[in-house]
Order: C-alpha cells, then structure tokens, then sequence
C-alpha cells in the first residue's frame, strides 16, 4: 500500500495526497457523525485526466476508492468502511460553460450547488435545485443521491434536471457524455445509470445541466393549517389558481420548529398560538399578480377552514427568515441530539392516511415518542424523524431502531411508497431496502452492478 501512496503522490503531487490522522479526519465521518471509517487515504485530484489515473492505479493494486464531494450525505454513503482512498473532488470546482440560448451549464463535480446557482444567475438564469446544504454540498454528490429539495414540484429532482455526465469508469476510462441535448435517441440513456447510484458504478466528474428564466416575482407565506389533509387540499387549491408558478410546498410539523427556535439564534415564531401544522409556500414567476393571486387564495382557505393563520411575506429580508425555520431543521435536531431519521415518499394524496397511521402506531408502541415530520409535501417526500426529549430515555430508545423501521417503512410500503426519496441508500438503508424491492429489481441491479465494476472497487458496501 506504500507503493501505491507513491504512486498516487507522483500522478498528484505530494500535497494532494494525504495520509495523516489530522489531514484525513473530516474525510472520515458523516454529517451525522454515525459512520466513520480509516481510508488508505485522501486523494485530491484537480481534473477528469488525474481522476482516471487514480482509478486505474488503484484498480491495478486491488484497492477500492470513495468518491466525495461536500461530505454532506445523511446514509454514510460517502463515509470510507476502512482501507480505501477516498477521491475528494473539491478540487474540481469548475463552471465549463454556460449557454444560455441553450438553457445549459456544463459543471465540475466538485462545483457547491451554491456556485452552480449563483454561476446560473450572473448568466440572468435559474438552476432550481435547491437544499439547506448548498453552500456545502456538491453537484456530484447531489446527482450521485438523485437529490431532491424544496422545488421539485415544480422543476424536477436531479435527475430530470441532467442533460448529460462525464463519468469515469471503474476501469479509469472516461466516458464523455456532457451532451447538452433536450431529445437524443439513439440507444440507452447512460446518464441515469450513474444518477441516483451513489459512486458505485462510476465516478462523476462533470455535468451538463438544464437552467430556466430567472423569476422575477416571489410571494412566500407561512400559514397553519388544521392537519395534514388540509394542507393536501390546500396545495390543490394553489395548484389550480397558480399552476406552475407553486414553486415549493413545505410542511412543518410543530416539534420540528420548536427544535428550531431552541437551538438556531435569531430565530421567531412566525404565528400566535403555535399551530401543530404549518406550511412554507412559496410562488414565483414573472406575473405582477402573484402576491394577490397567494393571498386570495389564502384568504379563501380561511373562509373554509383550511388555514387558520398566515403571514405573508412583505421583504426579501422576512422572505429569508422564513425560509431559514424550514432550512435550518436538520441542523436544529443534530444540535438537539441522535434520532431515528427516515426518508420517505408516497403518494402526495396519501400523505395524511401516513402520517396518521404511523403517528398512531408508534406511539402506541413507544410511549413518549417525539416524532418530527417536515418536508416536500408537494413531491409527496416527508422526513419523518422520532426521538425522546430526554438523553437518556432517548438513548434507551435509540436503540429500538429496528423496530421503528419496521413500523414506518412497512406502512410506506403499503401505500406504494419508497423508503427513500432523496436521501440515497448508503449504509444505512443497503439491508432495509431488501425488505421491500422484488428479488428481480435487487437482480437487475447486482447484473448492472457486476458489468459496470466487475471487482468491486467502486464505493463497497454502499447501497447494495
């Protein structure tokens, strides 16, 4: 293994290469601090050329690699098991191009989706992918978890907003498909093979991506709602007299933002008589009426009793505050302490029968139970997270996880839903995914699996 820490400071240079405890330890643990692992090393490579000497130099020598970008993922999917080198693309922070006749920018892995965004806006354009995380998490990590955020009602997952990818294979070749084309048929569409697979089966190191016309109207509002069936029907309602231009759609459940304005400074309750049910709602576009179309239409919910408070965003600045109690949830809980965290899509019009039935049936069995539910209630993706107020009853149930997983995903299973909508498998769903998908699918994706990196070598022990 010497020989090949030589070999790789030789492709990189001796600092591109590190191998020490104090160098290589924000490599080695997850956001969450619940993996960490000892990698080999930490290489950093600084374009696809040296990417692909990594790989073949480790593929030769037997040696798996982990690819990472922000190291900001919450299933330890980018977290080393132990003796890898973990490939950091921090370095490869590039804008390639922008077109914007074509609505297309070509970027680097490496690039934060804060620097996508603000690259897309300098060009009067919009990249719509949006998540608390931006300014640290990267476009490679974001496509690598088919990454979802607030807008995806509106503009897609990560998926639907990639034209095309540069990969490097498990071999070290490179295949270049950064085409910037709306309709291409000619054969399989590789891309989404290596979107959604989190590093194990190549290694992203580029992507062509779609951007839109910039909004030039925001109207956002912060609203309590009776229960989740109202905030279903709610949505419709906007949907029907706002189309397109609902941009997000968030619900916040009342324990997730007590546990905001606990731990996150500055932060203020936005209504009296803290509701148990809130929703972010956000509008956009380029009509002068869309702050009266909200309102209107917020109005009319209350006359039927769908809301029963709101506030309606009159600045830039009370847009931003309001933005940050949703934004700031997953920081507020990490601060609060450990909990059992789920990731789960149905349905949008079973959300309520979810939420109902899973609340019912945990705390029927955990008494005490704190359960924290916020999330894209437009695309149907909640994050569903239980703990207890106190450390040591929480400690005590922390160790029920099993049984916890088994009420909630067993349930999002029978409403046709997935256990993971955004998050990725990584190592912490790559068994409890077994459960649910057919014997075919879980076939079909070890024979993908096997074609693409035959050895192995490419993020083990990751979501298969």
């Amino acid at each position: 293994m010497s020989e090949l820490i030589t070999e790789l400071r030789g492709l990189l240079g001796e600092r591109n290469v590190l191998t020490t405890d104090d160098d290589i330890a924000p490599y080695c643990t997850d956001w969450r601090r619940r993996y960490s692992g000892n990698p080999l090393c930490v290489a950093i490579p600084g374009n696809t050329d040296e990417v692909a000497n990594l790989v073949r130099a480790c593929a030769a020598a037997g040696v798996a690699i982990v690819p990472q970008g922000g190291n900001t993922g919450l299933c330890g999917g980018a977290t080393p098991v132990g003796g890898e080198v973990v490939i950091s693309l921090r370095r490869m922070n590039r804008i390639r191009a922008i077109d914007a006749d074509n609505n297309s920018i070509t970027v680097e892995a490496g690039c934060t989706l804060y620097a996508v965004q603000e690259a897309a806006k300098a060009a009067d354009r919009l990249f719509p992918l949006s998540l608390a995380a931006e300014g640290s998490a990267t476009l490679g990590g974001n496509l690598s978890t088919n990454a979802g955020g607030v807008q995806v009602l509106r503009y897609g997952n990560a998926r639907e907003l990639t034209l095309g990818l540069e990969v490097v294979l498990a071999d070290g070749s490179i295949w270049s498909g950064l085409r910037a084309l709306r309709k291409d048929n000619t054969g399989y569409d590789l891309k989404h093979l290596f979107i959604g697979a989190e590093g194990t089966l190549g290694l992203i190191t580029a992507a062509t991506l779609k951007l839109f016309s910039r909004p030039r109207i925001y109207a956002t509002a912060w609203v309590a709602v009776p229960d989740p069936a109202a905030a279903v029907s709610l949505l419709g309602r906007l949907r029907d007299v706002a189309g397109d231009n609902v941009t997000a759609f968030e619900i916040v459940g009342r324990p997730a933002l007590d546990l905001v304005l606990r731990h996150i400074p500055n932060s203020r309750d936005p209504l009296a008589g803290q509701p148990e049910w809130q929703v972010l709602i956000e509008l956009s576009g380029s009509r002068d009426d869309l702050a009266f179309t909200l309102e209107q239409a917020l109005d009319g919910a209350i006359a039927d009793e769908l809301v029963s408070d709101a506030v309606v965003a009159a600045s830039e600045a009370q847009t931003t505050a309001l933005w940050a109690l949703r934004e700031n949830i997953s920081e507020a809980q990490r601060v609060e302490g450990v909990s059992i965290k789920h990731d789960i899509a149905v349905p949008v019009s079973r959300i309520a029968e979810f939420i109902a039935r899973a609340d019912a049936a945990l705390r029927q069995q955990f008494p005490q139970v704190r359960i924290v539910c916020f999330g894209h209630i437009g695309d149907g993706n909640l994050h569903y997270n239980q703990s207890r107020p106190d450390a040591l009853s929480n400690a005590e149930f922390i160790e029920q996880t099993e049984a916890v997983n088994r009420t909630v995903h067993d349930l999002v299973h029978q409403l046709d839903g997935s256990i993971s909508a955004e998050h990725g498998l990584g190592q912490l769903k790559r068994e409890e995914v077994l459960r649910y998908k057919s014997a075919i699918e879980m076939d079909l994706m070890r024979a993908v699996k096997s074609a693409l990196d035959p050895h192995g070598l490419m993020n083990p022990g990751k979501l298969l």
